[in-house]
């Protein structure tokens, strides 16, 4: 399949907005899983309990580093299952000025395709530490799922703005901004 040559549509994140929204996710997600796993404990266990360490700060700060990096990969991962670009066609890294981590290509995606791989970090960096951390009644993990689902704001508002566009048109990554530009097919 052919793109037209002028993009139709940009998305383009307002780094700003994002990042208020991403605080009010994470701190009503983290508020909201303690919560929730306060009142497991309650009713399952009939009691609480609370501790904490420098060593639990410590695995907090290294599992959110790490749950970052992961994160990007996902979307790598994405990136290849759900629209084939092959690995040496990618890219991750972190932009300092600009305060974001990325994983990029320069290859052509399908809206279907990216949209899939923008929201599998959702689940596998966000979604599956929460209920490790409700599993175990561990405020680590639920901290750390916490954190993630709140950082996975920008990838929803992406997510929002292309579910209005058809799957087949094609999408383009910005390489050097949180920005796609979607080309109506040409067949």
């Amino acid at each position: 399949m052919i793109a037209s040559s002028q993009p139709e549509h940009i998305v383009d994140l307002d780094l700003q907005k994002v990042a208020k929204k991403g605080v009010w996710v994470t701190l009503i997600t983290t508020v909201g899983l303690f919560t929730l796993d306060l009142i497991i404990q309650l009713i399952v266990y009939q009691s609480l309990s609370f501790s904490f360490s420098f060593w639990k700060v410590l695995f907090i700060i290294v599992g959110y580093v790490v749950l970052i990096v992961v994160h990007e990969l996902f979307h790598l991962v994405g990136f290849r299952f759900f629209a084939g670009i092959p690995w040496k066609k990618m890219i991750v890294g972190v932009n300092l000025k600009l305060g974001i981590a990325y994983a990029t290509t320069d290859e052509w995606m399908t809206n279907a395709a990216i949209r899939k791989a923008l929201l599998l970090p959702f689940w596998t960096t966000g979604v599956i530490p929460a209920m490790i951390g409700l599993t175990l009644s561990d405020g680590v993990w639920l901290l750390l799922g916490g954190l993630l689902i709140g950082g996975a704001v920008g990838d929803f508002v992406m997510y929002y703005e292309l579910r209005k566009f058809p799957d087949d048109w094609l999408v383009k990554d910005d390489p050097e901004r949180p920005r796609l530009y979607l080309h109506r097919p040409v067949k």
